[in-house]
């Protein structure tokens, strides 16, 4: 597979085959960048060679369900729940090898990375994360919110039905594209920019993986027994202490907390940054300067 990032590699990490960008020197300190829905790896297209030049070693994986990445068994359910994919992300640093690691990312990983950083802090150096806290739990998710806020989470709704997922799964470049237009309502991308990212989503577990973590959210589809303790921990909502910074594209169209909302939740070295110029939700690949700079930055708090 032809990419920015040169030739793609694969590994199996835990439940998967993993298939990652790697750039930088090897002894360099590790930074993990990952992407939510529906984003792929080329949301760090640019942000990438900025921290490599700077001597991090950067792994950006396809998350399951995207890209070349595989599950090693037909008979593994397609979960898409919170902690199932954070526990992908301490799969592929044990295989690694990288004890500890900067983990940054937005959307879906933004969540996992917030995961791993308050389950897992010994193996998370620093965080940046944006829209700031994401954890969440099924009973957190019962409580109905506004009506304006209810429909901006319509997708959510309409993978709730049979309907829905059908209607994922045969339209899902143009729902996508629709997605990007919405989260992003001042990025003027190209069709040849949201056609690269978009063969990610031809991936053979890609609709149920989407349609399970949407569901398992408001308790619609049942997670696995494996993941119960950590879903626990979670649902008490836990503090992050790492050091942390948590960014907001200043035109984000998608459904996301004021800053203040989660503040409380980064009781350890922390700081907040609004990134200005019709910054949208996919903001590694709308401001990459932006985003590699807060992984710097963060590494030096």
């Amino acid at each position: 597979m032809s990419t920015p990032f040169g030739a793609l590699q694969q590994v199996d990490a835990g439940l998967l085959n993993v298939g990652y960008a790697e750039a930088g020197p090897t002894a360099g300190p590790a930074v993990i960048l990952l992407h939510g829905w529906p984003y792929d790896i080329h949301s760090f297209a640019d942000t990438t060679p900025l921290l490599a030049a700077a001597g991090y070693r950067v792994i950006v994986p396809f998350i399951r369900g995207y890209g070349t990445t595989r599950f090693l068994s037909d008979d593994t359910v397609r979960n898409g729940q919170q902690a199932a994919l954070a526990a992908d992300v301490i799969a592929l640093m044990d295989v690694l090898g990288i004890e500890k690691a900067i983990l940054a990312g937005f959307d879906w990983g933004a969540r996992s990375a917030d995961v791993v950083a308050a389950l897992w802090p010994d193996r998370c150096t620093a965080l940046v994360s944006v829209s700031g806290y994401l954890i969440g739990s099924q009973a957190a998710n019962e409580a109905p919110l506004p009506p304006q806020a209810e429909l901006s989470w319509w997708y959510q709704f309409y993978f709730a039905t049979d309907r829905g997922r059908a209607g994922y799964d045969k339209y899902r470049h143009d729902f996508n594209k629709l997605i990007w237009q919405l989260a992003s309502p001042k990025w003027h991308f190209d069709d040849a920019t949201f056609a690269r990212s978009a063969a990610a989503f031809d991936n053979p577990d890609h609709v149920a993986i989407v349609i399970h973590n949407y569901r398992w959210r408001l308790g619609l589809a049942a997670g696995e027994s494996q993941y119960d303790d950590l879903e626990r921990r979670l649902a008490a909502l836990p503090a992050i202490a790492v050091p942390a910074i948590t960014l907001e594209g200043d035109a984000n169209g998608a459904p996301h907390l004021d800053a203040g909302a989660y503040a409380g939740k980064f009781p350890g070295k922390y700081e907040h940054r609004v990134v200005e110029g019709g910054i949208g939700h996919n903001l590694p690949q709308e401001a990459p300067q932006a985003f590699a700079q807060a992984v710097i930055d963060v590494a030096g708090f």
